[in-house]
């Protein structure tokens, strides 16, 4: 019974779509030419108090894909070595990579009775940019994506905490973060979707969603 009442708040709360945090490491800013490296996503789920939580972490290593281009201060920032061997014993390719994101979160969708995912990111829109041009280049038809929304919690923290480093904002929520640990499609993304949850919970206690339902309620009683 719990369980159902979990799915049914997760279906209502974002209107039918699963919030799922993705996190790319790339070779640099360019969507179409440069390299993803790694990628990392964290989908979620709802208890029945609604409160929304993390779920499971799916992360990989990507080979950057033939022609693409690495820019040697995006392996700076990063720390990724292409030349480690470890690394270039798991890594796979982006449509690899990319069937094992998408399967577990088109799992996750029809556990949580939602339509489709909505991409939850920090800085949204250069994720979203970077895993549509993946998906094009692989020509993958089915992205669980929704094409163009997303929720960027660096707008969500700059109004909340006032801050929009990641570092920062999680520090703000009382979420511990290692420095030295980021910049780890991993690591950041699970940052990201505590601090997500984070916010859509805080919201939720002053009771901003539960009020806004029941306005809802009483328009379509009048």
């Amino acid at each position: 019974m719990s369980e159902a009442i979990a799915r049914e708040l997760m279906a209502q709360r974002f209107r039918s779509y699963l919030p799922v945090v993705v996190d790319l490491e790339t070779g640099g800013f360019n969507a179409q030419g440069d390299a993803v490296l790694e990628i990392a996503a964290v989908t979620l789920t709802m208890d029945p108090e609604g409160n929304l939580l993390p779920d499971a972490t799916y992360a990989y290593h990507i080979q950057p894909f033939d022609g693409a281009n690495v820019e040697q201060s995006a392996l700076d920032f990063t720390g990724i070595n292409l030349d480690d061997p470890l690394r270039r014993q798991v890594a796979l390719s982006e449509e690899q990579a990319l069937g094992e994101i998408f399967r577990p979160i088109r799992k996750s969708i029809k556990a949580h009775g939602c339509s489709r995912a909505i991409l939850v990111g920090h800085n949204a829109a250069f994720d979203h940019g970077f895993l549509n041009a993946a998906a094009n280049r692989c020509g993958i038809k089915r992205n669980p994506f929704h094409p163009f929304s997303s929720f960027d919690t660096a707008t969500l923290a700059g109004l909340i905490y006032g801050q929009t480093v990641l570092a920062r904002a999680c520090r703000a929520a009382g979420i511990e973060f290692d420095n030295k640990s980021a910049h780890s499609a991993r690591y950041d993304t699970e940052r990201t979707a505590e601090l997500f949850c984070a916010m859509v919970n805080r919201y939720k206690d002053l009771g901003g969603w539960q009020l806004a339902q029941r306005e809802q309620a009483m328009d379509s009683g009048d």
